[in-house]
């Protein structure tokens, strides 16, 4: 399992007093309110940033971390991901998973090792899965308890039963 999860991704700077837009990626973008310190993704290094405020603009959050106050100081960051620990995120209901969990799980049908999941599809209705099968291609499989039986984070493992039409 991953140690962090993605919350964010830097879009843009904001002005230029050092604020940044930044794109959620996490269900419940209001969590930034709550967030008191982030995790920066330079991909060379994890760096440590307080939270001193925090905004929100259409479908972006407007963050401004302390310490930083020059558009300058931030904005060789763009693109970069905000992470936060694992113990920090959002506490999960029954059936619920983190999308960085199910990437990458092995998938199962009845009939054996279907595929590997690769990505996760979020629409309004519910999630959709995206399975690369070696014998279909890429499958969508909406993450519905008629198609999804269980899920195994620690195993990293997927039992689904296949609707008609989906393959």
């Amino acid at each position: 399992m991953e140690q962090f999860l993605q919350v964010g991704v830097i879009s843009s700077t904001h002005g230029i007093r050092g604020e940044v837009k930044v794109f959620p990626t996490t269900d419940d973008a209001a969590r930034f309110k709550k967030l008191k310190k982030v995790l920066l993704d330079t991909g060379k290094e994890r760096l440590e940033l307080e939270v001193q405020s925090v905004k929100f603009f259409k479908q972006f959050v407007i963050v401004k971390f302390r310490g930083i106050d020059n558009i300058n100081d931030i904005e060789m960051y763009k693109g970069k991901s905000l992470l936060v620990p694992r113990e920090d995120a959002v506490r999960l209901e029954k059936d619920e998973y983190y999308i960085a969990d199910l990437l990458g799980m092995d998938v199962f049908t009845e009939d054996g090792h279907f595929g590997v999941l690769k990505d996760v599809m979020e629409t309004g209705a519910n999630e959709v899965y995206i399975i690369d099968s070696d014998a279909h291609g890429e499958v969508l499989v909406p993450a519905i308890r008629q198609c999804i039986l269980d899920v195994d984070v620690e195993e990293r493992k997927m039992m689904i039963r296949l609707m008609d039409g989906l393959i």
